[in-house]
């Protein structure tokens, strides 16, 4: 296919481009060689990458422009390449929530958080309607939060889910599959109660548990949902 010509993946790489990224950064954003990205024009090449791009594309449109938020959008939407067998490779993660094992997640970064992170809504919705659970990655500034990280109050003594930054931030991590998450059904609720704003209904969240301060600046929002392997 030539470049006058170009194919699905290449028409929304050029969308990203026309916001004002570079084909390296939409490169990293797939976690793929920029040489690929070139070829979704010069060789029609891209076909797996579509639907990552649909949703960097749709996120970029929303405000989002934070690159570590676009990779993990790019990553939970990325079709899985197929073995010899036609059998999806295996790899970290599932990009579905609709059978037992199936997870996605999605990321917000400073931009999004400001409109309400609503592209993570569909994430918490879904795995509500499958039945599923949550776990949430919060970053704020560390006088923010209410109680010391790995507290019993504040994530249930789990001391490995946090991380301190040099910027004076910390990422706290709230629910897992190791302790069974968070009820999607219960929190799909909180995001339409607030009316699909996800940073909204996580602020909430954190002040009536007592998690957070008043006046409470979430920086970075990671959602991940997953339906357990046994009901």
């Amino acid at each position: 296919m030539s470049p006058a010509d170009p194919n699905e993946a290449a028409r929304l790489t050029q969308q990203l481009i026309d916001q004002g990224f570079t084909k390296r950064q939409v490169a990293r954003m797939l976690g793929r060689d920029a040489s690929l990205v070139s070829q979704f024009f010069t060789k029609g090449k891209g076909a797996s990458m579509v639907n990552a791009l649909r949703q960097l594309v749709r996120a970029v449109r929303g405000g989002e422009r934070d690159e570590e938020a676009l990779s993990g959008i790019a990553e939970a939407n990325t079709s899985r390449r197929r073995t010899k067998t036609g059998q999806k490779a295996r790899v970290r993660g599932k990009d579905t929530v609709g059978e037992a094992g199936g997870s996605m997640a999605g990321r917000a970064g400073k931009q999004a958080i400001k409109s309400g992170a609503s592209h993570l809504a569909p994430v918490v919705h879904e795995t509500g309607q499958a039945g599923g659970r949550l776990a949430f990655t919060v970053r704020m500034r560390a006088d923010q939060y209410t109680y010391s990280p790995g507290s019993e109050q504040d994530s249930g003594g789990i001391r490995r889910g946090y991380i301190v930054r040099a910027d004076g931030t910390e990422e706290r991590t709230y629910g897992s599959a190791s302790t069974g998450g968070f009820d999607a059904a219960e929190w799909s609720q909180r995001v339409a109660d607030h009316h699909g704003d996800v940073t909204e209904a996580m602020r909430a969240w954190l002040v009536e548990t007592g998690r957070a301060v008043e006046d409470a600046d979430i920086a970075y929002l990671e959602v991940r949902g997953w339906i357990p392997e046994r009901q």
